[in-house]
């Protein structure tokens, strides 16, 4: 592993990048600042190296972005309705950060802090973070590690760890943007996805909580139960696409067992013959196609625009922890929380 200066941010702590490549000369970037995946370069069908991965050249850019381009979320994934909850009869109230409701949990969420390199070795490198109530306004002080691990099947391996000393809310992704056609390539509408989910939650309105029921795919536009161009259906005139200006809705995934670990997703670029499966043990996947995404200076002097890029943020349900027929994302004290989302990258054959 090798390591690069990244710039400072406004406190003025610097940050590091990590750069791990395996035997392949497949390469992952990774950043301490926000534990955030920077880059994934992997050669293309005629050898050529794409980096797959939207971001930025330097810390203080990742500081002042609002896409949260390759981040780790925490400690609660996407959206509690009015930011606030109830836990063992107590209501907890967070901060309100979009739309009155709590987003990513709020400006003080993980992909805004500096976390600490604990460990590292030729293919892996683990960031932790001591949280404390009072950081984010969520019940009990929680220690939690993020690794990243990049292995010689050309993997990318993210594993959390986490304890609190109350019940709390557990709920942590990844929120990579991916274009498998290279992050400077453009609209990646004609690329193609499949999602391995019979069934998503559709949002009351714009404001994308949950209306708490989950519904079949079957029929709309919102099926990627086969392979199609992620493109296809997005202008669709369907009410859920209306609402979020194209997909940025939550998919139940099937067989979904606690730590069972399965294929939840496979995405695929024609032009550069790059494929991407996505295994978890989380019993959900945001499917975000970058719908405001506008004007953003990235990467080596490359400005990202709507539909650039897609992510696949595995999860619970939004507002999951009001929502009783929903997964709990609520962890008791003194247990431990684990789970491993990976992302296995090859040439389509």
């Amino acid at each position: 592993m090798k390591t690069e200066a990244f710039g400072s941010i406004q406190s003025g702590k610097k940050a590091t990048l990590y750069i791990l490549e395996n035997k392949n000369h497949t390469v992952v970037k990774v950043t301490d600042f926000g534990a955030t995946l920077v880059s994934v370069l992997f050669a293309d069908k005629d050898g050529v190296m794409k980096d797959m991965v939207l971001g930025y050249d330097d810390a203080a850019s990742y500081e002042k972005g609002t896409s949260c381009f390759g981040a780790t979320i925490g400690r609660n994934g996407n959206r509690i309705k009015d930011a606030r909850f109830t836990i063992d009869g107590k209501e907890w109230v967070i901060e309100a950060n979009e739309n009155n409701n709590s987003l990513h949990s709020g400006k003080n969420g993980f992909n805004h802090l500096m976390w600490e390199m604990k460990e590292s070795g030729d293919n892996y490198v683990t960031f932790y973070h001591y949280s404390p109530q009072e950081e984010q306004g969520f019940p009990g002080n929680m220690h939690v590690t993020v690794t990243y691990t990049l292995d010689d099947e050309d993997t990318v391996h993210i594993t959390y760890h986490a304890k609190a000393d109350a019940d709390t809310v557990m709920n942590f992704t990844n929120h990579s943007y991916f274009n498998l056609a290279g992050h400077d390539s453009g609209v990646m509408l004609d690329q193609k996805l499949q999602l391995f989910a019979d069934a998503y939650t559709p949002d009351e309105d714009s404001h994308s909580i949950p209306t708490g029921e989950i519904a079949p795919v079957a029929g709309t536009p919102m099926d990627f139960t086969t392979m199609k161009p992620i493109g296809q259906d997005i202008n669709a005139d369907f009410e859920q696409l209306h609402f979020t200006g194209g997909y940025d809705h939550n998919y139940v995934t099937d067989n979904y067992a606690k730590g069972n670990r399965r294929l939840i997703a496979t995405a695929y670029s024609d032009k550069t013959g790059i494929a991407m499966d996505v295994t978890s043990d989380c019993p959900c996947v945001q499917f975000y196609a970058a719908n405001f995404v506008e004007n953003e200076h990235g990467k080596n002097g490359h400005t990202y625009n709507k539909r650039d890029a897609f992510c696949l943020e595995t999860q619970v349900e939004p507002n999951a922890v009001n929502v009783e027929d929903f997964h709990s994302p609520i962890l008791n004290a003194g247990e431990q929380y684990d789970s491993v989302t990976a992302y296995h990258f090859y040439i389509r054959k």
